[in-house]
């Protein structure tokens, strides 16, 4: 299996410290914290330790304080209830006795009922787009961004428009994005749907920096999570071709907003996700201010 990609799965292997806590470590992604998704994911795998025989639905989650890569992240779930179809769970991750992260979720019983979806996007298919190497190669790249498309990722992962995105122009908030794991995975629909939270926080944010014309990543502008939701309409695996197609309704406040959809490749809308992020520019000392 490909290294990044087996090391995310060690990443998602959570130690179990006590009844309902559990202890992960980090890795540096390039971004200056602990990667949201990263959290999001190992939060995901704490909840789902605790729950049998019910696969999660829906997740709400805030980013509170910034995760150091050096430290293990404690994870304490709280079982909230189980009912006779629903389990809900509620994860508070710990760093240096403070909380930087919790999060709720929302476990089922497998049902039948009614079903409809909105459509995916007529877009080109994932084999005619360049992998992301293309983008760490070109000159109109700067040093920063350079960095952030060269970083091994688990993901094989291709832009679509990728010149659109590359000409610093500012355009549409809206951005579509395929992507799969490097190599196949075990079976497993929990773990799945794990790595999905994890990759879901790619390009999410972004998003909402298109209107404005400002590279992403940029030291013009400062941008962190600061919430995130997440839906799971119908089974998934992460190793075959998705569609994750985003639009960003709204900016104000510093904050922007994004939402996405998330299809198989036969357009299977398999999970809908809503993110809103700090988007601060930068003053001329540099300082944005603090989170």
């Amino acid at each position: 299996m490909d290294a990044a990609l087996a090391d995310l799965l060690v990443l998602l292997n959570l130690e179990r410290l006590e009844v309902n806590m559990y202890r992960g470590t980090s890795r540096d992604i390039g971004s200056p914290q602990v990667f949201g998704g990263q959290v999001l994911g190992q939060a995901l795998m704490a909840a789902t330790g605790t729950v049998e025989d019910r696969i999660v639905h829906s997740l709400h989650a805030y980013f509170l304080r910034a995760g150091d890569f050096n430290l293990p992240i404690v994870y304490e779930v709280d079982r909230s209830r189980d009912g006779s179809h629903f389990s809900s769970r509620r994860v508070v991750a710990i760093q240096n006795g403070q909380q930087i992260f919790h999060m709720s979720a929302s476990f089922q019983s497998p049902e039948e009922g009614l079903e409809h979806q909105t459509q995916m996007p007529d877009v080109p298919p994932p084999e005619s787009l360049p992998e992301r190497s293309v983008l760490a190669n070109s000159p109109l790249v700067s040093e920063q961004q350079r960095r952030f498309f060269s970083r091994v990722r688990p993901f094989d992962i291709r832009l679509v428009g990728m010149e659109r995105l590359l000409s610093g122009l500012a355009m549409e908030p809206s951005l579509q994005v395929w992507f799969r794991a490097s190599d196949p995975l075990p079976d497993g629909e929990s773990l799945h749907r794990g790595m999905l939270a994890y990759v879901s926080d790619f390009y999410l944010l972004m998003t909402a920096t298109l209107p404005h014309g400002i590279p992403f990543p940029s030291k013009q502008l400062r941008c962190a999570s600061i919430d995130h939701a997440m839906w799971f309409h119908r089974p998934v695996r992460v190793d075959e071709w998705l569609l994750y197609s985003m639009d960003s309704p709204s900016a104000s406040g510093a904050r922007g907003l994004s939402r996405g959809s998330i299809f198989s490749r036969d357009g299977r809308l398999v999970a809908s996700t809503a993110q809103e992020g700090l988007m601060r520019v930068m003053t001329e000392r540099g300082k944005g201010g603090d989170g």
